[in-house]
């Protein structure tokens, strides 16, 4: 009797633990992260290799980021938001961090290596936003 309570207490816990609680989603980004977006307007006789933009390029700078980062996106562009217009952006590359001064302490040392490396994929220069998620 003592054993058949002792196991059905066990297959309670594993079942709250299983099935329970509300698992996170990782799709989706934490409130109070910094989002630091580096777009890249379209304009006539641009050019944009995404392909070397994320093998080489968004690495290399997650990589500058360390712990810090908590993920990142790329975004190509494909039409704009009101039809028979230009495309805004032709990408949009995102970067989600835990905290901005260690963002900026991380990127300082390597903005000249990163700025060189923006010919082998654009000659657009960028925008960029700093941002915090609200939700």
């Amino acid at each position: 009797m003592k054993l058949r309570i002792v196991l059905s207490f066990f297959a309670l816990i594993t079942w709250l633990t299983a099935f329970g609680q509300e698992k996170p989603n990782p799709a989706i980004v934490e409130k109070g992260l910094i989002k630091i977006s580096v777009m890249y307007p379209y304009a006539e006789g641009k050019t944009f290799n995404m392909e070397y933009y994320e093998t080489k390029h968004m690495p290399m700078v997650a990589g500058f980021l360390g712990s810090n980062l908590v993920k990142y996106t790329i975004e190509k562009g494909i039409a704009s938001g009101i039809p028979n217009q230009p495309l805004p952006f032709m990408a949009i590359g995102t970067f989600y961090v835990k905290s901005l001064s260690d963002y900026q302490a991380a990127i300082a040392p390597n903005r000249d290596a990163i700025r060189a490396d923006f010919t082998n994929y654009t000659n657009i220069s960028p925008v960029i936003l700093v941002s915090e998620v609200i939700k």
